[in-house]
This record gives C-alpha cells, structure tokens and sequence, in this order.
C-alpha cells in the first residue's frame, strides 16, 4: 500500500491533480477562521462557551448539524460562515423542478449544453439564496439578547450600511467555495464540492475527540484513559472501525438483475446476445433523506422556541414540551426523525429513479430481462424490485442517523464525538473517499498500474 501511495506522487499529472486539490482545500480550511470584521470577539468566544455548556440540546446541536451539512463555521461568523450549503439548496432545487417543470426537463435532455444552462441557473440562484440567508443572520447576530438576538456587532458598526457590507463579504466567501470546488472538478482530482463538505467534517474531529478526552484528563493530572476508562476508549474505536467497515459494505451494495442482449446477424457475423447485468444500488437516495429529514425538523424547534419568548407561550406547558422534544433528541424526536427518513428515501429514489425510461432504454439497445417483455412489463418490475430495496436502504439510513443518539446516550459521550459514528457526517465522508478511490484508480489504470485496492499481478 506504501508503495501505491508513493505511486501517486511519480506520476506528474496524477501528482499535480492532487497538489492542487490539497492547496485549494488548505485555502479554505484558512478562510474557514478568518471572522468578518467588525464583530466583538469577547462576546464572540463567550457565546461559543454557553453553546458548548448549558445550550448544548439547543441551539448548539442545531448549529451543529447546520455546520456539518454546509462546510460551514456559521457559529463563528467567519467569511465562509454560510459555507456551501446555498449551492447545495440550488442544486437540488433546480433538480427537484427538473422533474416536474417541462423545459427544465427538456433542457436536462440536451446533455452537456442543457447541464451547463443548468449549472449556470444554479449559481445565480445560489447568490440570492447567499444574499438572503446571510442579511438574515447578519440581523440576527447584531440584535441584543434582549430582542432576541446574539449581540455580537460592535455599536459603531451596528447600522444597516455595515450590515449589507457583512452580507456581501459573506456571499462572497460562498461564491469563492463555489469557484474553489469548480477548479478542484476541472483541474483537481475528486468532486470539489463534495471534498469542501469531507474537509469540513473531518477537520471537527481532532477538537472534538481533544475536548471531550485529552482536555478532561489535563484538567484532573491524570494520564488518558486512566480517568475515562481505557476499556471505554478501546470499545469506541472498535465500534468505529465496525460502524465503518458496515456502511462501506451497505454504501457499496447492490442488486444485479440479469440482462440478456438479442443476437444480431450482420453477414456472417453473430452479434449480441451477451448476459450482462443491470445494477440497482440499494443505498439508491445516498446521504438526501437524513438532510431532508434533519433540516426539515429544525424548523419546528425554531417555531416553537420564538413562541416560547412570547409572554403566551411562557405560561403554556405544551409549548416549552414541544419546544424540548424538538431540541433534544429524546424518543419521540427519533421517531419522527426515522419516518421522515422513510418518506424522503421513497420520494428522492422516486425522483432519481425512472423505471419508465430505463425500461425504453433496454428496449432502444435490444435489451431485455429474462422472463419479462420489454416495455411496460419490464417498467413494472423494475419499480417493484427497487420498492424492495428501498426499504432496506431507508431501513440502513434509518439506523445510520440514530447512531449517534444512541451512542451518545449508552456510552455518557459528547454528541460531536458520537456524531462521527454514524449520520450524515460519516455517509458524506465514506461516499467521498470511495468516490475519490474511484477517481484515482481511473488515473492509474490508463498508465497500465493497478488500482490501490486492487492486487498486484
């Protein structure tokens, strides 16, 4: 393995691909702490501790979760605080209306022109969405406590002039991710947007794992693992390589319907008739559904939360309880938390997946499934197979997403530690790397080298 790694470096091209790539993700990791001007620190690094004490089943798990999903440190309201969620939004916007608004769809069909059109709609959506999301948390941080702000902006700079400044350098931090992920995608190795939100990820374990382990045991002058238990420490790391190794396997999974090609006579030539396979993948809607799932239940804690500040909604029980059972992660957020998965894995795959047009496309290259007619016949099964294994691959991100929960709540773990056993974060990390495994074993093969994980001959 050594010697495949130092492979990568001798090839010139592979080597520049990858110098690239890691210089622009160091840049954003860089502007990643560069806080925009004008905000009080002091106050600043005082927010951070309450969110990291008292308000951890609140607000902070929900920054958390904001934070993981967008490369972004909104918490710390840095120039890349928006991160690269609103190219995210747009994207999957405009895939959501090319599936149901006619001359997207067409334009969709048009191949690479129509996906540049596309690309091209996408990015002027994510520079409203930036303007907008960014003004908003902008008016937010710079509010007093008392109106239900955060009270970050220094007084002489808490006017609407420096206010629309803040939102431009932040949207202008969001369009720079953009164009970073782009260049990684043209002239990189590995999907650019994708790495952004990997880097992100990964880069919050070192302090998570230091707060939560190394930091506790300095404060008592004990060594590590004598005050938490080394046996804790040993059945977490064997819990995470087995959380691992099992989502690498589940990600990876498919189910492969046997195609028959028909023969062909061209002269005295038999053409055709090869047995191939059709590959349904049963994690068919990837890491979407724990996304739409997550987000779509902060908006009630929001809700219910601003309805708690009034003075009704001080005096009424039912809405502090909501207000907790949509902050926390007790039994009946999960709950909920695992049907939306359900719903947003049938409807996602619903979208991706179009039996119809697969079953044509068989049709058009002589194609068929053995024992079924093509046409509507072939469509019909198809959609009744990838029922089936939806259900296992919403049943997989099911329990995917409460890992983290259940860990945390099991083991007495901090939850941005048990957030790297399972969620969204992991998915998005295995996805990458086997997709950037992919991408360079593609390079290796073309120069006649085998790939890294496969044997040499």
């Amino acid at each position: 393995m050594l010697q495949k790694l130092s492979l990568l470096f001798r090839i010139p091209e592979l080597r520049r691909k990858i110098l690239l790539t890691l210089g622009l993700l160091a840049v954003y990791r860089m502007g990643f702490y560069i806080p925009l001007p004008f905000i009080d620190q002091e106050k600043l690094f005082d927010f951070q501790d309450s969110v990291r004490g008292g308000q951890e089943d609140t607000l902070g798990q929900v920054m958390q979760v904001v934070s993981l999903f967008s490369a972004s440190n909104i918490g710390n309201s840095t120039i890349f605080g928006l991160g690269i969620m609103p190219y995210i939004s747009a994207s999957i916007i405009f895939q959501l209306l090319a599936s149901v608004y006619p001359p997207l769809e067409k334009l969709q069909k048009e191949g690479e022109a129509g996906r540049r059109k596309i690309n091209e709609y996408t990015r002027y959506a994510t520079v409203l969405i930036c303007l907008v999301q960014s003004f908003m948390w902008i008016r937010f941080i710079s509010r007093s406590p008392e109106s239900g702000g955060l009270g970050l902006v220094m007084e002489d700079y808490n006017t609407l002039f420096f206010h629309i400044a803040f939102t431009l350098t932040m949207t202008a931090g969001t369009v720079f991710l953009m164009w970073i992920g782009e260049q990684i995608d043209a002239y990189g190795v590995g999907n650019g947007i994708s790495l952004l939100i990997m880097a992100g990820i990964v880069a919050q374990m070192p302090s998570a794992l230091s707060q939560s382990f190394i930091e506790p045991a300095l404060q008592r002058g004990v060594a590590l693992g004598t005050d938490t238990g080394i046996e804790r420490l040993l059945l977490l790391a064997g819990l995470f390589v087995f959380v691992v190794v099992w989502v690498v396997l589940m990600t990876q999974g498919q189910r492969r319907i046997p195609i028959q090609s028909a023969k062909h006579v061209r002269g005295r030539r038999v053409m055709g008739g090869q047995r191939q396979f059709l590959p349904l993948r049963v994690n068919q809607a990837g890491v979407m559904p724990i996304i739409f799932a997550s987000s779509l239940l902060m908006f009630p804690y929001f809700v219910f939360n601003a309805m708690g500040s009034t003075e009704w909604g001080r005096e009424s029980g039912f809405v502090r309880e909501l207000s907790q059972i949509f902050g926390g992660r007790g039994y009946t957020y999960n709950v909920l938390y695992v049907l939306l998965i359900y719903f947003f894995c049938y409807f996602w795959t619903a979208i991706t997946f179009n039996p119809k047009d697969m079953a044509e496309n068989l049709k058009d290259y002589g194609s068929f499934i053995p024992g079924y007619r093509p046409g509507g016949r072939t469509a019909t099964y198809l959609e009744a197979v990838m029922v089936r294994i939806t259900y296992v691959g919403a049943a997989f991100l099911a329990l995917v997403a409460v890992i983290p929960t259940l860990v945390a709540t099991w083991l007495n773990l901090d939850f941005r530690v048990a957030s790297f056993y399972g969620g969204t974060g992991l998915l998005i990390v295995v996805s990458v790397v086997l997709d950037l495994v992919q991408k360079i074993d593609s390079h290796l093969v073309m120069r006649n080298y085998s790939g890294l994980l496969e044997a040499e001959s």
